[in-house]
């Protein structure tokens, strides 16, 4: 655990500091959206058929019933109670419509298994309408299930490499209906939106946009949004003028966090961290306890009985408390420092972070996930 928290540090002790330490810039359009301009999320129910006898059982009742609701439209009239599927599974079908994505256009799609098929390997979609929020069906998928594994077992052992149960069907949807929106390139006014809340970060792209535009166009509306009024000459090209804007390169302000995922015992903190003066002391108490049970059996042809008498030995371990004292406006790298020095290891340098928090001395927003 020690060896996996020095990389761990190392790795972002290079990316605080020494990337920090130089001038780099990112792309507007990397960090910012336009309102308006959004994609939708489509999701379908359909049938995944040519399956080796691993799709849902006879228990899945919807399943049959939607076999035999396909059947019907085909001419072809089956009682449910005979139907016996092994080679058919209903699967869940979603797909992301992108925002101006035009009738024609093909769209991934994913499959998920809705019932308990073991594995949809092989198997095909048939058509399947995907509909939007608004219950409008805006894209069909069909085609091929790609896996990217595969699952095999017998009666006394099972091997599975990723999920069988979820695919993708690559351009598995062919958009039908454009999502209707205004006309983009007849609009004045714009309103671009930071992807991570800053007041800094806003002031800094109507700075950019404005010394870019040469002129008083850009205005941080509040913490997230930035108003854009679009320039004469762009007048009918607000297109051309995203693309244009979208290339100047700003260096938005990190706030001060630490993110900490208990799960894995991965620690994350922000360039900002600041810690005030504060004492840290650190040392491992470790109890371990032994049961040796001893068995005492009588004497060969006496009448005592065989009795286990128990034997507990206790050793206790105390290591000697560590003390590192971090002066007032302490910095990322000074703190990494320090915890190493007293040895914490992932999760107790988690036990540690947050004691600081609790104790005022950490500037920061303590984030646990």
């Amino acid at each position: 655990m020690k060896g996996f928290l020095k990389i761990e540090i190392l790795l972002v002790l290079f990316l605080c500091l020494g990337v920090f330490s130089h001038s780099w810039g990112v792309r507007l359009k990397d960090i910012m959206d336009v309102e308006g301009v959004r994609g939708n999320y489509l999701v379908g129910y359909g049938l995944v058929v040519g399956l080796k006898g691993t799709g849902d059982g006879d228990q899945t009742k919807f399943t049959v019933q939607s076999v035999v609701n396909m059947l019907e439209k085909f001419g072809i009239r089956v009682p449910k109670e005979q139907v016996k599927l092994k080679n058919v599974a209903a699967v869940l079908v979603t797909a992301y419509l992108p925002p101006f994505a035009k009738p024609g256009q093909r769209i991934d799609v994913e499959v998920s298994a809705l019932g308990d098929a073991k594995s949809l390997q092989g198997g095909t979609l048939l058509m399947t309408p995907l509909t939007g929020p608004d219950g409008r069906v805006y894209a069909l998928a069909q085609g091929p299930v790609s896996i990217g594994g595969f699952a095999a077992g017998g009666a006394a052992a099972q091997t599975q490499v990723n999920h069988p149960t979820v695919g993708k069907i690559p351009n598995g949807a062919i958009v039908e209906r454009e999502v209707p929106m205004e006309d983009f390139n007849s609009q004045n006014v714009l309103t671009l939106s930071l992807r991570t809340e800053d007041f800094s970060t806003a002031s800094q792209v109507a700075e950019a946009i404005n010394t870019y535009l040469r002129g008083k166009f850009a205005k941080p509306l509040d913490i997230r949004n930035v108003e854009l009024k679009v320039p004469e000459k762009y007048r009918g090209r607000v297109v051309s003028l995203l693309g244009d804007i979208g290339n100047l390169e700003i260096r938005p302000d990190v706030p001060a966090r630490v993110v900490i995922d208990e799960k894995t015992g991965t620690v994350i903190m922000g360039e900002n961290v600041r810690i005030s003066r504060v004492a840290v002391a650190h040392g491992n108490l470790s109890v371990e306890v032994r049961e040796m049970p001893e068995v005492i059996q009588p004497l060969p042809f006496t009448r005592g009985e065989t009795t286990i008498v128990p034997r507990t030995e206790i050793t206790a371990k105390e290591e000697k408390a560590k003390i590192v004292v971090l002066e007032e406006g302490a910095t990322l790298g000074e703190l990494i420092r320090a915890l190493n020095a007293v040895g914490a290891t992932a999760r107790e340098l988690i036990a540690i972070l947050q004691a600081i928090k609790a104790a005022g001395a950490l500037h920061a927003e303590l984030i646990i996930i």
